[in-house]
């Protein structure tokens, strides 16, 4: 695991490479998905703590709709953008030549959250329940149908109903079974309602996410082939500072919630908070220097989260607990590197939806491990 030392030489070495030649950074942008969000902490501290001007970028964020940000760098109207594998794929299958070249998600965010109560421990027991989802799109229906194929089902053997992006509302109305969620925040806000009774006689839920049963390409970074081609530098450089943000992030949480409130006006700020998150962090610098391994970081993550507990109460760390728990969707030995395993589990999922218009071509074409591949993050 890196510690502060060592991602200062790393930052020094991108200095020397990527701005010594150059007076001024580059303007460049990276086309986000959603909306301002602390789940995007990554890219805003790699703004606040200069990671990608170490890289030589003066970076700017957007935040768009995912088909938006696949095709305005498909065609070149943006250098990088943040999409999923799959969409990755589909565009692939439509001619948009797009590589992935970072995987930011190690864990595919998906899973179906249910009441504690219901025996969930043979996927096969979802037989004739019923199953809330956003939609038939995007990476809850491609989970859904790989959870169902993992257990022998099809969407015929549910009975799924369509309810948005409201599974906490809609599941603690007791209309539904079980519902499709991203695993780093609604399973959070259902048992926040419960331990409040607002879930009806829902106490605690569990999860099943869809990493337990196939490895699914989820998020990563994305660049157009004639980009790669032309700027592999640029690329190169622009993949270490995210790397170096995103570790920034996984070994201090405390410090990137604090980055964040740059760019997520509807975080929490309290100044108490923001006091115990100064302090945290700043011990954390200190943890950090001793040089700990990926487990002494996690066990760290943890006593954060349940000190913070003692003093707070559950509305004022409900964002924070979601940076915490999809930090664990990013953690990785290797982070940004991706299996083709993956990718094929996905195309073979997306084949199975029907979603494939024509041949996606070579998935070795669609993503590549070079800027990663032997990386010391």
């Amino acid at each position: 695991m890196m510690n502060l030392v060592r991602l200062m030489i790393v930052a020094a070495i991108w200095l020397g490479l990527a701005v010594s030649a150059q007076d001024e950074l580059v303007d460049e942008r990276i086309l986000l998905t959603f909306i301002p969000n602390v789940q995007f902490a990554p890219f805003y501290v790699g703004v606040e703590d200069g990671y990608f001007a170490d890289a030589g970028f003066n970076v700017s964020l957007a935040h768009l709709q995912e088909p938006e940000v696949l095709d305005l760098v498909a065609v070149g109207q943006a250098n990088f953008g943040i999409v999923s594998g799959e969409q990755v794929i589909l565009a692939r299958s439509r001619g948009r030549d797009v590589v992935y070249v970072f995987e930011w998600f190690q864990k595919y965010p998906v899973g179906l959250v249910y009441s504690s109560a219901l025996d969930l421990s043979d996927l096969a027991n979802l037989q004739d329940m019923a199953i809330g989802i956003p939609g038939r799109f995007g990476a809850s229906y491609s989970g859904l149908t790989t959870l169902l194929g993992s257990a022998g089902l099809s969407e015929a053997d549910i009975d799924l109903r369509e309810i948005g992006f409201n599974a906490p509302e809609v599941f603690c109305l007791g209309v539904i079974d079980a519902a499709i969620v991203y695993v780093n925040n609604e399973p959070l806000q259902i048992n926040n309602l419960a331990a409040d009774g607002d879930c009806g006689s829902v106490r605690e839920v569990d999860v099943i996410t869809v990493a337990s049963q196939v490895d699914l390409v989820s998020n990563g970074l994305i660049v157009s082939r004639a980009y790669l081609e032309e700027n592999p530098d640029a690329v190169a450089r622009m993949v270490g500072g995210l790397a170096g943000a995103l570790r920034s992030v996984i070994d201090n949480p405390a410090g990137a919630y604090l980055a964040s409130l740059a760019h997520v006006d509807s975080l929490p700020a309290d100044e108490a908070l923001l006091k115990a998150l100064e302090s945290a962090a700043e011990e954390q610098v200190d943890f950090l220097a001793s040089d700990p391994d990926r487990g002494d970081i996690a066990r760290s993550r943890r006593r954060l989260a349940a000190e913070l507990a003692e003093r707070f109460d559950r509305a004022a760390l409900t964002q924070l607990n979601v940076l915490l728990n999809t930090i664990e969707l990013w953690d990785a030995e290797n982070i940004g590197y991706s299996d083709l395993s993956s990718w094929e589990a996905m195309r073979d999922t997306l084949d199975s939806m029907g979603f494939l218009e024509d041949d996606a071509g070579s998935l070795q074409d669609a993503f590549s491990n070079r800027f990663v591949t032997g990386a010391d993050w």
